[in-house]
């Protein structure tokens, strides 16, 4: 491995790793790998490396951006206030995601690596209590009867050390699978003694979060297992809970009527919290609002006393902190801030290549982690708490995307058919059937009477070529299916490209198919720019088994029909489409679609009354492409994508309307 790569992995162990020992491990490991990162980005390290830019990290790096955004416009509503400057500065370490992605890739960061930090992690909680251990002075007993904290907050220290310990216990699956039983069990001894430790602090969030976390482990265990392991769950949960002084007496004052003075604060500072929210609830009342008005709410009188020294820097709550100080917009960056990179690591649970699994089970449970501590504190408005889940994330994410692409190894057993049907397309055909040969043993071509080179070179590269009228889409794709001879069938159109990722990918899953169809994911590409969002983000059916497949004798827009129970699934690579050459081929191609799709719909006798319709089904598809389906995050080309599928979508059924009146 080069020098770099280890720097850049050794920064990781003791960023994550030392975080507890000292925040400033944390902070000045994050800023050094983030700078190397940078560095890698000006010099397009990965570049070089025909790296396929995962369009999952895109959308964390949006959610991280996203949440830095809202907190400023919070700052400038706040009238640029020094306390919410402060805090700002600290949501702001979130922009630094893309380069410590950048350089953790770079790094060739693995699953090993990536847990490594994490159970270093719970050591160091180990060796803290250790060191205090020795420094205490009245005796284990007293010792035992004081929240444990490791000189730091002890929710801080407890929820930190639970989550690295019960990440152990996943890298403990990770190495046994690996075939490597001694750093396996010595994962599992690091995890169950951290676990401990973090019971430690008397955190009481930490037994929300215990039975959530292990739940995870049920994507690791057989089907026969379940049972019994929830059953082990449950009983390591009630064991966690009764063993907690905070929890049985909690439950004793409950018992007699009364509230544990530290949840009758928490109550009244959210109350004070959404009171806030409700005066302000679009933007919110400014990054310090909540401060002032827990402040003069604590300056009433007609409060606990200790309601002034526990609750006014913040609510105790990462979900009404962020409504009070960012309002309905604060909301939403905290959801996309714990959503999107669970979905992301969520999807590849069920990987079947186990280190990306495992991967997956660890990332799910950093913002699923977070989501439980945040019940009773304000996580991300803490800088320790913060940086430990951007690292954290930023670390997971990168080896498994690592990993993924690691993965595909396998060669194809069976035989696989390539369609193309053509019409004046010189200027794709040639890529089109060299990337198609990567995985396909016969390729088809039929083309449409074209008036340019497109049959001549095709029959370079095709196996069959052959000249025919145009009956439309449906029927010509169907006539290329009937001449196929494999048993799988690969239907390309000519602008299409099979990465090599892709291919390879490809070639993996046909080697022991676990679906009877494949969709390939599109990467539209135009004007220079890749497009990984918008309607490039869907997934047309390409792949399938040929027996007893056919396609609809549609004009335009043809569908692939598959028998009734056969199991489709979609695969990651992605399959470029170049869908046209310019903007006047655009609006050229745009029109022809437009009318064609107007004259489908007329010949099955749909009908729209007035024009009122096709403007909203035009607005529609604006907010659809653009919004909805994350369409602005691929910037200008974007916007200009969303537009043009929103005027496709008018003209079609105006066309539609046009027609109703002819007839």
């Amino acid at each position: 491995m080069p020098k770099s790569n280890l720097m850049i992995q050794a920064f990781l162990l003791a960023g994550l790793g030392g975080a507890l020992i000292s925040s400033s491990f944390l902070a000045g490991a994050t800023l050094l790998i983030a700078i190397t990162g940078i560095v890698a980005i000006k010099r397009r390290t990965l570049e070089q490396t025909d790296w396929d830019t995962p369009k999952e990290l895109r959308l964390i790096h949006f959610a991280f951006w996203f949440f830095v955004l809202v907190s400023a416009v919070a700052w400038i509503v706040d009238g640029f206030s020094y306390e919410g400057l402060k805090t700002l500065g600290t949501h702001a370490r979130f922009i630094l995601f893309w380069p410590l992605v950048i350089a953790l890739t770079a790094a060739a960061l693995k699953a090993t690596g990536a847990f490594s930090a994490m159970i270093l992690a719970a050591v160091a909680a180990s060796v803290i209590l250790v060191v205090d251990l020795l420094a205490h002075q009245g005796g284990f007993d007293a010792f035992l009867r004081y929240r444990f904290g490791g000189g730091i907050n002890p929710i801080t220290f407890g929820n930190i050390t639970l989550l690295a310990s019960v990440i152990s216990w996943v890298a403990c699956f990770h190495l046994w699978h690996q075939n490597r039983k001694g750093p396996a069990l010595l994962a599992l001894a690091i995890g169950s003694t951290g676990i401990l430790i973090a019971l430690l602090s008397q955190t009481r969030s930490n037994l929300f979060a215990l039975p959530v976390l292990l739940l995870f482990f049920l994507a690791l265990v057989p089907a026969r297992a379940r049972i019994p392991a929830i059953l082990a769950i449950a009983v390591l949960i009630v064991s966690a809970g009764l063993s907690s002084s905070r929890v049985t007496d909690t439950i004793e004052q409950v018992s007699e009527g009364e509230f544990d003075p530290s949840i009758q604060l928490r109550l009244e500072a959210w109350q004070v919290a959404w009171n806030t929210f409700s005066n302000s609830p679009l933007a919110g009342a400014g990054l310090n609002s909540y401060k002032l008005a827990a402040q003069a709410h604590g300056e009433s009188g007609d409060v606990h006393r200790s309601f002034l020294s526990c609750c006014t820097d913040h609510a105790h709550n990462d979900f009404l902190q962020a409504a009070a100080t960012r309002g309905t917009l604060g909301i939403l960056s905290w959801l996309f801030l714990l959503g999107i990179p669970f979905a992301v690591f969520a999807r590849q649970l069920r990987n079947p290549h186990k280190p990306v699994a495992c991967l997956a089970i660890a990332g799910a449970m950093l913002p699923a982690g977070y989501l439980t501590f945040g019940l009773t504190e304000a996580t991300f408005d803490r800088s320790l708490f913060l940086t430990f889940y951007l690292l954290g994330v930023a670390a997971f994410a990168s080896a498994m995307f690592n990993e993924l692409a690691a993965s595909y190894t396998r060669q194809r057993k069976v035989s696989v058919s390539a369609t193309v049907i053509t019409m004046n397309e010189e200027d794709h055909i040639e890529d089109c059937l060299k990337s198609a040969r990567l995985v396909a043993d016969e390729i088809i071509v039929l083309d449409s009477g074209s008036s340019d080179r497109t049959a001549e070179i095709a029959r370079q590269y095709a196996d069959v070529v052959e000249v025919t009228d145009w009956p439309g889409f449906g029927i010509q794709k169907q006539r290329a299916l009937d001449k196929a001879t494999g048993e799988w069938v690969l239907s390309l159109d000519a602008d299409e490209r099979i990465t090599p990722e892709l291919a390879r990918e490809i070639n993996h899953h046909l080697s022991e198919p676990d679906a009877d169809a494949y969709k390939l994911p599109w990467a539209v590409t135009i004007y220079g720019k890749r497009l990984d969002f918008g309607r490039s983000g869907r997934a047309p059916l390409r792949l399938f088994r040929r027996e007893g497949v056919s396609f609809s004798d549609a004009l335009v827009h043809e569908r692939i029909l598959i028998p009734a129970g056969r199991k489709v699934k979609t695969l990651r690579g992605r399959l470029t489409h170049y869908t046209h050459r310019d903007f006047g081929h655009s609006l050229e191609k745009s029109a022809k679609y437009a009318w064609l799709g107007a004259r489908e719909k007329h010949r099955k006798g749909k009908k729209t009354r007035t024009m009122i319709y096709p403007t909203l089904r035009g607005l529609l598809t604006f907010v659809q492409v653009y919004f909805i389906r994350f369409g602005f995050l691929d910037g200008a080309v974007g916007y200009l994508t969303a537009v043009t599928y929103a005027q496709v979508t008018f003209n079609k059924y105006a066309g539609l309307w046009t027609l109703g009146r002819n007839s």
